[in-house]
């Protein structure tokens, strides 16, 4: 008899699968017997857990979108105290640059297959992300306090983007290895927000 457990593991290997298939052929390209056939199920097992190709991608990115913002809100509470803003953009950039590795093909999977979902799980992805934003917002604005809200604002979705870009940088084989990799998009997004500019640049 399967447990809670083996139930839940089940629903991830079959998350992971279908957002690797998805990003590598399109969410048209991939059947719901490949899908089954990635985990060791035949395809008609997959309606126990989900009923549609549909109702696994909106869980993979509405799932994605509450991670993130999630891991932030903890991010921040587990900073909060002696922790200055600047350790608390750290473990931001860290926990983004951790999804940016280990989760390439989501990010594929947002760029191309976002207007997919319904219109009210649509809704509730960019209403994650919009928080996501403006929890970062403040911080940069902690550690840069010259900068603008709407400048800060622009500063953190550039930011996203270049973190993002990790399904561009060929294949994880051809990488200098995760740990060079996450301290250059590290620096790098560093570098970014200490070069927005300030008002009086402007």
């Amino acid at each position: 008899m399967a447990t809670r457990t083996d139930a839940t593991t089940r629903r991830e290997q079959i998350l992971r699968e279908a957002a690797r298939l998805f990003a590598e052929r399109g969410f048209h390209g991939v059947g719901v017997d490949e899908i089954g056939a990635a985990v060791g199920i035949s395809g008609p097992g997959l309606y126990r857990h989900f009923p549609g190709k549909d109702a696994m991608l909106a869980e993979l990115l509405v799932g994605i979108s509450g991670q993130l913002l999630t891991g932030a809100k903890r991010r921040l509470a587990e900073a909060d105290g002696p922790a200055g803003p600047e350790a608390v953009l750290d473990s931001l950039i860290e926990g983004h640059i951790d999804f940016a590795l280990d989760d390439r093909p989501l990010i594929t999977l947002h760029d191309r297959e976002l207007d997919r979902l319904r219109d009210s799980d649509r809704k509730l992805v960019r209403q994650l992300q919009r928080q996501y934003v403006e929890l970062w917002v403040d911080v940069v604005r902690q550690v840069h306090p010259d900068l603008a809200e709407p400048a800060a604002r622009s500063a953190v979705h550039s930011v996203f983007g270049l973190l993002n870009s990790t399904p561009h940088l060929g294949r994880a084989g051809s990488l200098p290895g995760r740990g060079a990799t996450a301290e250059l998009l590290h620096r790098m997004a560093r570098g970014a927000f200490a070069s927005a500019p300030s008002p009086a640049a402007g």
